[in-house]
């Protein structure tokens, strides 16, 4: 299945000569010591709030190196590293990546994440995985302090590893940090996603839960269930990606629905769109009952409504489909005509994208909403959305324009998780030493920005109020969705660029 090969000639024992082809496996990419971390620890099964392995191979790593090795109260890991020979009147330095990954994965993919190690596939100048989520973020920022943490040959000043766990569903570890464990001044978080960026600010977050009991009544007689199909969209981070227009199939279900609704009478059985709350959903599913005498003008409308959306979004979706199919199944029961109407309708009122745009920062967005997660199902509808801003206060304009429409149609609202932005600040000294050396490293200025997704730092900043931070990393694309890859050569200048900010670390006061 790898698509990148390296040629090579064999003498066979008739003296003809051939060409055969070579695997190229990520343990044979350059940089060797970080390319094999990562494999070593894509082979852990990592989810998000079930990190105990990962937890555990960590630990092990920090012991096996004879190093100052310690897990906290709620899981985070701290190993310790003394300065290398010279280095010793640096600055410490807190190196700091999460250990947990999105676990995706394409509907048609067999693969069990509680049990199996990610499959890796080198493309090109790629790294990919097989139908799942290659767990590069944040697994390159891990795999890089892993290098510096076992090497015996890397100039370094005295090193603080931080590795929090369940950064993607709650950045739990972030939040319960005991900073007592630490006394570095400078801390670099390794989890941003184009290799020409200096991140010194993030949004931070909240996230709105809804519930409702809704009516069941019988499936009407002469009925046949028939399955909607919304699959195939970009998706991506519901931060970083938000700005992009892509579509969302939860919004798109409900508009499929909603026009069905005007146009032939159907009952609703279930929906299940979405998956992650942090993740924009790429695929949904709805079960409907139709009577037969219907069937045709039903079938008629939904391709008409489906080439509608498939035609508006055709330059920039271009995998969407939109589908319907029987099915045999023994359904008896749906939602009511009265709930059905209230929950399209709510649905369709809710926001979903860009909020607001930054009017101090260029093409920054400041306040966001994803509805990530709708579920109808034996008589509950749920859904799940996150609410994102820089700034605190339109945080909460958003959440509540969200809780506001959920509760008009009677559901109950329970908002959590509320994790607070990082404030940038120009005049740090980390900042100003990266952004010189990356001008005389690459000729050419970074982009100094702050970011639309939940950085850590934003949380790690109330925690260690004194510590300067910087967020940099390699180039990684479609992060949160089984798409994600991660770019070798760039990879390749990150790890020189974090070599050379390691050497440069400033002289303690």
């Amino acid at each position: 299945m790898l698509n990148a090969w390296i040629n090579s000639e064999n003498e066979t024992n008739n003296q003809n000569h051939k060409k055969e082809k070579t695997v190229m496996t990520v343990r044979d990419l350059e940089p060797k010591v970080l390319w094999n971390h990562f494999a070593d620890l894509n082979a852990v099964p990592r989810p998000s709030k079930k990190e105990e392995r990962v937890i555990q191979f960590m630990l092990d790593f920090g012991n096996k190196l004879g190093l100052e090795t310690k897990k906290d109260a709620i899981g985070n890991v701290v190993i310790k590293k003394p300065a290398s020979p010279g280095m010793e009147n640096r600055k410490t330095v807190i190196l700091q990546s999460h250990l947990d990954m999105v676990h995706q994965k394409n509907a048609d993919t067999n693969f069990d994440f509680d049990t199996q190690g990610i499959e890796m596939v080198v493309n090109g100048d790629w790294l990919e995985a097989v139908g799942t989520t290659l767990g590069a973020d944040n697994g390159i920022g891990v795999a890089t302090i892993m290098s510096v943490l076992s090497s015996d040959d890397i100039k370094h000043p005295p090193i603080e590893a931080m590795f929090t766990i369940d950064e993607e569903t709650g950045m739990t570890g972030a939040k319960e940090l005991d900073p007592s464990n630490f006394s570095g001044s400078i801390l670099l978080n390794l989890d941003t996603e184009d290799d020409d960026e200096l991140s010194i600010g993030c949004a931070g977050g909240i996230d709105t839960n809804t519930s409702y009991d809704y009516e069941l009544v019988d499936i009407l007689p002469e009925s046949e269930v028939v399955e909607l199909t919304i699959r195939g969209l970009i998706g991506g981070h519901s931060g970083m990606d938000i700005d992009k227009d892509r579509g969302n199939a939860n919004k798109f279900m409900n508009r499929v629905l909603y026009h069905l609704l005007s146009t032939v009478p159907y009952q609703l059985i279930s929906i299940d769109g979405g998956s992650l709350r942090n993740a924009i959903p790429r695929e949904s599913t709805a079960r409907v009952a139709v009577n037969t005498d219907h069937m045709e003008r039903f079938d008629h409308e939904f391709k008409r409504i489906g080439a509608t959306i498939q035609q508006e979004y055709a330059s920039l979706e271009k995998d969407l489909v939109i589908s319907l199919q029987s099915v045999n199944v023994q359904a008896t029961r749906a939602m009511s005509p009265n709930d059905l109407l209230k929950i399209l309708n709510t649905i369709y009122s809710v926001h979903n994208g860009v909020f607001r745009m930054s009017p101090d920062i260029p093409g920054l967005v400041e306040t966001s909403s994803s509805l990530a997660r709708v579920i109808v199902q034996d008589g509950k509808f749920t859904t799940q959305s996150l609410q994102r801003s820089s700034v605190e206060s339109g945080k909460g304009d958003v959440a509540n324009t969200v809780r506001a429409a959920f509760e008009s149609m009677g559901c109950a609202v329970v908002q959590s998780g509320d994790y607070p932005g990082w404030q940038p600040n120009p005049d740090s000294e980390i900042l100003k030493i990266m952004d010189a050396l990356y001008r005389e490293k690459f000729n050419e200025e970074p982009q100094i920005k702050a970011c639309h997704a939940g950085l850590e730092c934003g949380i790690l900043s109330k925690h260690l109020p004194n510590v300067d931070m910087i967020s940099f990393g390699p180039n990684i694309r479609a992060p949160h969705s089984p798409d994600e890859k991660c770019q070798i050569s760039s990879v390749q200048k990150f790890w020189s660029y974090f070599l050379a900010a390691l050497d440069r670390t400033p002289v303690q006061d």
